[in-house]
């Protein structure tokens, strides 16, 4: 049987499907890539392509099909060889445009020097890494099923072969060197919240989480607890804003280090709740952080503002991962502690009079949302249900973000849906907002969630499908030039989910305070509220992304 064409000793036509892949792995998708990113991208991308090509052609020489030979595949070569170069050229033209297309669209500055000779020798880096790399684990095989042939039938040992080398490669980095990674990673945030010699002292008000009269662990909180029961606005700072009477809000935060079970920690949470009055508020809103234990500011000093004060929060840490490495390998510990904290406070909260108990919401951002969702047992809750809930830039796996998605009205936008009258559950964005405050039943729900979001957007089966928001009209924010790509549009959007953190204010998963403060309105409906105080606040906090806008 006649051998493929090579070039430099590989497969011609899986390196054209390389190549295409690479090619069109320039085009626009939700978040703005830079050359390096854009790089990495091609050349894993790349080698993906070369890798489906190797499989193609392995595939049709195991079934003794006939290939091409001489004059005819020279001009088969040609003839494939041809578009695929117009259209790396084309790709390689507009490649700068695409990107600053996007950032211009979410605000940012166009950049003008695009490097596109660094960007490619940086992908044929990734490229022939990743190549060596599968060349070792083709040996590996080889070696394996020739070994294998002394004990077996060729084809037995082939299979026998590959399932040992690719169990070998599972539990090798699965058991290995990815749970290595987890551990170290683990190990180092926790490391990184222990240090406190060098940490702010306990505070001295008594009627503070972590100081000498709470139940909660000064030591066990982490960073990102002590930040948080620490900042935000103070009685004062309200009234300033307000120009009314204010109450200093209430802020209970539980470190993971607090307790070695979920149902501990809720119960410390709630404990503390009580010795600091935090039933005694208007409002009480359980809230979810991020991996980290992070909550976002820009939301709870919003809410703070509107409600003079007159406010608790409670949250509870429940890992010490970034959110996206939480999201994959520690799943069950967010959704442990959600189901822990919420059925506990709200097992307390229902034995109270109807008429001197706070309104009790839910609350979460990003991995906080989607454990929030799922602790929120709304069919546990109907006998005595919560009166709302807020959650912004909820993860694509959330089963109740897929049910409501699920049920918005015909023609409503997948990435802007409306649900029936809009009387349970609305959707806002940055160019969308949450409607009034009125015209709700018992229960209020939103979802806030910006429309170039890769975080709520990301679809596996884009693998070989276009996910429903790309079969729409563009957001505001979202290339009209993004187009479906099979196999190249999974990378994509992989990799639009690493950068969703990157996106100015307002897009992708950077959300911050003013696009709060709808959403809190028509969830939490402040008395004496009014849009100008709206504005004042938008206006308040438009400079505290991520910081907050308790310090105004």
């Amino acid at each position: 049987m006649a051998r493929p064409r090579t070039f430099f000793g590989l497969p011609l036509l899986p390196l054209l499907l390389g190549l295409l892949f690479f090619a069109v792995s320039l085009t626009p998708s939700l978040i703005p890539r830079s050359g390096v990113v854009q790089g990495v991208l091609g050349g894993v991308v790349g080698a993906a392509g070369y890798m489906i090509g190797r499989f193609l052609l392995t595939v049709w020489r195991q079934m003794y099909l006939p290939l091409l030979r001489g004059r005819r595949a020279e001009a088969a070569h040609t003839i494939l060889a041809i578009p695929i170069l117009g259209v790396l050229v084309f790709c390689l033209a507009n490649a700068g445009r695409w990107q600053n297309q996007i950032r211009v669209l979410m605000g940012r500055e166009p950049e003008e020097n695009a490097r596109v000779l660094g960007m490619v020798l940086l992908a044929t880096a990734v490229f022939a890494a990743l190549l060596i790399l599968g060349t070792l684990i083709r040996v590996a095989f080889d070696r394996t099923r020739r070994h294998l042939y002394r004990y077996m039938p060729e084809r037995t040992a082939d299979v026998a072969g590959l399932i040992l080398v690719a169990a070998a490669l599972f539990f090798i980095t699965r058991d290995g060197i990815v749970d290595r990674l987890v551990r170290a990673a683990d190990n180092f945030y926790a490391s990184a919240q222990e240090l406190f010699e060098t940490g702010p002292p306990p505070p001295g008000d008594p009627f503070v989480t972590g100081s000498a009269g709470s139940l909660v662990e000064w030591a066990a909180m982490g960073q990102p607890g002590r930040d948080y029961v620490t900042g935000g606005p103070d009685a004062e700072a309200i009234a300033g804003f307000t120009g009314r009477p204010a109450l200093r809000p209430i802020r209970i935060y539980v470190g993971l280090a607090q307790a070695e079970s979920a149902e501990e920690r809720a119960e410390v949470a709630l404990q503390e709740l009580i010795r600091q009055g935090g039933f005694e508020r208007e409002v009480l809103i359980v809230a979810m952080p991020t991996g980290t234990g992070w909550l976002d500011p820009g939301s709870m000093d919003v809410v703070e503002f509107m409600h003079g004060g007159d406010i608790a929060t409670v949250a509870v840490q429940y890992s010490y991962l970034q959110s996206p490495l939480a999201l994959i390998l520690e799943t069950g510990s967010g959704l442990d502690q959600a189901r822990a904290l919420i059925r506990t406070v709200h097992e307390y909260w229902r034995t109270l009079p109807e008429d001197g108990r706070p309104r009790l919401y839910m609350h979460g951002l990003s991995l906080g949302a989607w454990a929030s969702m799922f602790g929120t047992d709304l069919f546990a809750l109907l006998d005595d249900p919560i009166d709302g809930a807020l959650w912004a830039g909820p993860p694509f796996p959330s089963s109740f973000w897929n049910q409501a998605v699920a049920a918005r009205n015909p023609g409503s936008p997948y990435v802007a849906p409306v649900v029936g009258d809009g009387r349970l559950i609305r959707f806002a964005s940055h160019f969308k907002p949450a409607g009034p405050p009125d015209g709700w039943g018992n229960m209020r729900l939103v979802f806030l969630q910006y429309s170039s979001d890769p975080i709520v957007f990301y679809e596996p089966t884009s693998l070989f499908r276009a996910p429903a928001w790309m079969r729409e009209p563009p957001a505001p924010d979202v290339s009209p030039e993004l187009r479906f790509i099979p196999v190249v549009t999974q990378f994509q959007l992989a990799m639009d989910m690493a950068l969703a953190n990157t996106a100015p204010p307002g897009h992708g998963h950077a959300y911050y305070a003013p696009d709060y403060i709808g959403p809190w309105r028509a969830v939490t409906a402040p008395s004496e509220w009014t849009d100008a105080d709206s504005a004042r606040l938008a206006a308040h906090c438009a400079g505290g992304f991520q910081t907050g806008c308790g310090e105004g």
